[in-house]
């Protein structure tokens, strides 16, 4: 495929493993930031609390968005994602703050491409990655156990506030699109289709990684998809790369990550996940500690199952340095070229 941006990441993943960022909340955490913090001078008076919002601090503490930006960047990732987890209209909506989700995608990718710039080299490019999370939302579920035909959410809302992010994060000059923490597939349906309706609108074509979440050790999605059902129902997209993330920590992904490295055997695989299992008394809230992530991930390179490796809750710029340094060593998971011959034209 001919990418307008992100040029450089497939013969990048088709030499090494490449490195993704960690963690953004958990560094935030790190600087004990209280309410004024997220609201600043423009925000002050706004009429719901609004500690917590992550996304909104790109325009009211960018300073702090920079510096993790960059401490991740100065630990080795390839790949840094822009602080928009949360940043559609749908989830901001909750904060009394939809009407400014553009703006944060914007600000978030300007951010993230001024940190990745400063740190690029020609012999290592870095890329941003133009986060879109699951939304509070979900369109498959219902959230009323007496109705399972409710729904707080339709696909066509999801695909106008995906659609709304993606141009913010485009505007912003993000290279990728990384649609992650997937725990509904009809949520990813409608990013996935609002990214290619931009992509088709715009000229701009950027590679697209798609990342889901098996929520439990019963090794599927939230919306009941197995990792194989996933990704046959998300390969229409000819991503770059699919893979996992959150959730789980490494030791109990592992079975899931080998079954989708053999099952997307046409496109790279990626990898990031928690630092183990949720542990209120940690520092980080979990418990792994670099050596312990690191040396999982390791084993997954080891095994060939992967092309980009990170992490997600509770990892740090320590746990990616670790990765980067332990898997750097093994030959990136090899794709049976050319990419998706399988598929048959509609």
């Amino acid at each position: 495929m001919d990418y307008t941006r992100g040029q450089g990441l497939p013969s990048l993943l088709q030499r090494r493993i490449a490195i993704i960022d960690g963690a953004m909340g958990t560094m935030i955490q790190r600087y004990r930031l209280g309410e004024a913090d997220f609201r600043g001078a423009r925000f002050a008076a706004h009429g719901k609390d609004l500690k917590g919002n992550n996304d909104l601090l790109v325009l009211t503490r960018p300073d702090v968005i920079r510096e993790i930006h960059e401490s991740y960047l100065a630990a080795g990732a390839d790949i840094i994602e822009t602080n928009t987890f949360g940043a559609t209209s749908i989830a901001q909506e909750d904060y009394g703050l939809g009407h400014v989700a553009r703006e944060m995608n914007v600000a978030a990718a300007r951010i993230a491409r001024a940190a990745a710039d400063k740190f690029s080299t020609p012999d290592q490019p870095r890329f941003v990655a133009g986060a879109l999370g699951p939304t509070p939302r979900t369109a498959s579920i219902s959230p009323d156990v007496n109705d399972p035909g409710a729904r707080n959410v339709s696909f066509d809302q999801l695909r106008d506030a995906y659609r709304e992010q993606a141009e913010g994060l485009l505007e912003g000059g993000c290279d990728l699109f990384l649609v992650e923490t997937i725990f509904d597939t009809l949520n990813a349906k409608a990013a996935i289709f609002a990214l290619d309706a931009l992509m088709d609108d715009s000229g701009e074509r950027l590679p697209v990684v798609i990342s889901g979440t098996v929520t439990d050790a019963s090794g599927r999605i939230l919306s009941g998809q197995t990792v194989a059902a996933f990704w046959h129902s998300v390969r229409h997209a000819r991503p770059l790369a699919v893979g996992l993330n959150c959730a789980l920590g490494a030791a109990l992904m592992r079975p899931y990550i080998e079954e989708l490295s053999r099952v997307a055997s046409d496109t790279f695989i990626s990898c990031y996940p928690n630092a183990g299992l949720p542990n209120p008394m940690s520092e980080t809230g979990f418990d792994e500690t670099p050596p312990v992530t690191g040396a999982l991930m390791e084993e997954f390179a080891k095994s060939g199952f992967i092309n980009i490796a990170g992490g997600c809750c509770g990892t740090t710029p320590e746990h990616i340095a670790e990765i980067a340094r332990r898997v750097g060593t093994f030959r990136p998971r090899s794709r049976r070229d050319p990419l998706f011959t399988g598929l048959l034209a509609a």
